[in-house]
């Protein structure tokens, strides 16, 4: 290798959003944060852990909860047109 064309490979502490923590080598030189490690990612842990950003979660299961209510209320309505 040519000296001096490398990028220094140091040490690295790497903080998850779970809490985890662990140490490293890498090149950026500075601690790192993670959203998801190996300690908790559900491929690793094989348990499923739902990670709902501001409330994107409930706010899809109200837009289609809704959506769905009027899809019914149309066929109810739709229905004893049908049967006279």
């Amino acid at each position: 290798m040519k000296p001096e064309i490398h990028p220094k490979y140091v040490k690295v502490m790497v903080k998850c959003a779970c809490g985890n923590e662990f140490e490293t080598r890498s090149t950026i030189g500075k601690a790192l944060s993670l959203d998801i490690c190996s300690a908790c990612h559900p491929f690793f842990t094989g348990r499923q852990k739902l990670i709902d950003t501001a409330g994107r979660v409930d706010r899809f299961r109200r837009k289609y909860a809704k959506l769905d209510a009027a899809k019914a209320e149309a066929k109810a309505q739709e229905q004893p047109k049908a049967d006279s």
